[in-house]
């Protein structure tokens, strides 16, 4: 029973780092300040500072204080903060017995020390889950979570947390009853406060470990241990700990029948409690004074104290009766504060629904209105442009319709026109030739080379007027006339291959002239530029239009270089692609080639 007190002031010790009459003056600075404040870490902090340091002298105000810094550490996003405001609340409702939010508060605050990676807060968590499982008297999960604490303290070396954690998981192995483990603890917890000489954290290990010794009915060693224990408690000037000493001490000399001596350490204990008013532990004191005089056979004063620590308790009783009355006065007349502050939220709030829904109608007709607005001007801009591209297609396929029209004026006027008169110039010679009588061999040989000119000129006249509009395209088709093309190229300078698929068919007359003027165009530009040997030329016909790729194996190009596509040539073929509303593409790298790629819908 009275091991139990001395471990939860051991644990208020480690929770709290500075003394009582700081925690005071702290709280009155802070206090004055807090509400200037401007809400940042620096506030959250302060707040948190706040509802530690009111943890031993009003619980709500800890709540309070403690609920306010996590609120504004979680605005922030204000980690650490949050960790220790969760820790700290937990705390408080341990302190209430609430165990199961209190666990809650110590598993949020542990969660957010993992994701950190904080092994230091990491082991204090797991030392506060530890506490709230022994105070619900799960000693399994308490010495697990014990357990994690001291291995984790182990690893970082924190020998003072160390020492709490081994104390603490003796005092569940004492519980158990596991005697042996519960001894090992204690001597491990022992010897690191030594090495420290940490006074406090003597004490209580000494005092726990005297109570085993006296369970085990080991009076020597616990009056020894109980006594090295007092010296501690006298050394740090803690009242507490030497009333605890003095009532364990009396204890064991009771048990060894040395009753005056146990009636001289009782009483010693009973003097600090009465002056320091513990009148809880009083209880515990008076107690044992009438155990010993039970034992000494002094039943009348035996009566007495029992009699006066059963008066104590009655006043306890009505005192902490009162107490919760005066709470649930204070939380009724809050809870009813709190309900019309509620009310008066929701009207507040409802007219903001209003008042917001209005707003929320007028900004949507605005923005309706002005999509509306927004939609007729692109639809006009839309149209704009619709006609302006419907106009360019126009002027482009006037302009290549009139192109091939003036084609075929000419060589039509060269065939029939220059190419007939040059026909019969010719035909007229010869039989001037058969007529004529030369003089000599000179003369002969100058007609008949003038005879010449003109045969080649009429060849010259027929080519020009089959390149400008080939026969065979009017009569055959483009691949036909793609191949009388490609079949007029000196095969040891160039070498052309060419397949063709699904062109069988005749096409439109204006695809097929303007189709044949890029394949050309593309044939004069390989020959021209690009010094290849062997050139590629694939036409294919399905579903989805003609696909022309026309590859060499030439010097290339550097087609990032703009001026490139400022010749004519290269204007002229994306002008006749774009009349047949296709796409070009020109793929070449420098002394790999070029690939031209051509697709029409």
């Amino acid at each position: 029973m009275y091991k139990s007190f001395r471990f939860v002031f051991f644990c208020y010790i480690l929770l709290l780092s500075v003394p009582a009459s700081a925690n005071r003056s702290r709280i009155d600075s802070l206090l004055k300040v807090i509400d200037r404040m401007p809400q940042d870490e620096t506030k959250a902090e302060s707040l948190y500072l706040l509802s530690k340091d009111f943890l031993r002298i009003s619980g709500d105000s800890s709540i309070k204080y403690g609920r306010q810094a996590l609120a504004l550490a979680q605005k922030l996003g204000f980690k650490r903060c949050e960790a220790e405001s969760y820790s700290i609340l937990g705390a408080n409702e341990r302190n209430q017995g609430n165990y199961q939010q209190a666990l809650t508060y110590h598993l949020k605050e542990l969660h957010i020390k993992e994701k950190m990676h904080d092994e230091i807060g990491m082991a204090i968590s797991y030392n506060n889950i530890g506490i709230v499982y022994k105070k619900m008297k799960r000693w399994k999960e308490a010495l697990e979570y014990y357990r994690k604490s001291n291995q984790l303290n182990i690893k970082i070396n924190d020998e003072k947390y160390i020492t709490l954690t081994y104390n603490n998981m003796g005092t569940v192995y004492n519980e158990l009853q596991q005697w042996d483990s519960a001894m090992y603890a204690y001597n491990q917890a022992l010897s690191i406060a030594e090495k420290l000489q940490d006074p406090y954290t003597l004490s209580v290990v000494l005092s726990n470990l005297g109570d085993i010794h006296f369970n085990h009915k080991r009076y020597k060693d616990a009056l020894a241990t109980f006594q090295r224990c007092l010296v501690y408690d006298k050394q740090n000037e803690d009242k507490y700990g030497m009333l605890m000493s003095y009532m364990q001490i009396a204890r064991v000399y009771a048990e060894m029948e040395q009753y005056n001596i146990a009636t001289l350490y009782i009483d010693s204990s009973d003097k600090i409690a009465v002056l320091e008013e513990f009148n809880r532990e009083r209880i515990d004191v008076l107690s044992v004074k009438a155990s010993i005089e039970e034992q000494k056979n002094n039943y009348p004063k035996a009566l007495v104290y029992y009699r006066l620590a059963d008066s104590i308790k009655d006043i306890l009783l009505t005192e902490e009766t009162a107490k919760q009355i005066s709470e649930l006065q204070t939380k009724y007349e809050t809870t009813k504060k709190e309900q019309q502050i509620t009310v008066q939220k929701a009207e507040i709030v409802k007219k903001n629904y209003i008042i917001g829904g209005i707003g929320s109608l007028l900004f949507l007709g605005g923005m309706l209105g002005f999509s509306s607005y927004r939609r007729h001007k692109l639809k006009q801009q839309s149209r704009l442009q619709a006609a302006v591209m419907h106009q360019q297609e126009l002027a482009s396929k006037a302009v290549i319709e009139a192109e091939e029209q003036e084609r075929k004026r000419i060589a039509g006027d060269l065939h029939d026109g220059v190419g007939q008169l040059m026909s019969a110039a010719r035909m007229n010679l010869s039989l001037v030739s058969s007529e004529l009588d030369f003089d000599n061999q000179e003369q002969k040989e100058a007609f008949d080379k003038a005879l010449a000119l003109v045969d080649e000129s009429c060849k010259e006249v027929r080519a020009v007027s089959h390149n400008i509009m080939p026969n065979a395209l009017l009569k055959a088709g483009l691949a036909t006339a793609i191949r009388d093309f490609i079949n007029k190229i000196d095969a040891r300078v160039l070498k052309v291959n060419l397949y063709t698929e699904g062109i069988n068919d005749r096409l439109p007359a204006d695809k097929e002239a303007v189709l044949y003027r890029v394949v050309q165009e593309c044939i004069n530009n390989v020959i021209k530029h690009s010094g290849a040997s062997l050139l590629d030329i694939s036409i294919i016909k399905d579903e989805e239009g003609i696909s022309v790729t026309i590859e060499d194996n030439g010097r290339g190009f550097d087609v990032s270089d703009k001026s490139k596509f400022e010749g004519i040539g290269l204007k002229n073929i994306q002008t006749r692609v774009n009349y047949l509303k296709g796409t070009v593409e020109w793929e070449s790298t420098l002394n790999k080639g070029t690939l031209v790629i051509i697709h029409v819908p």
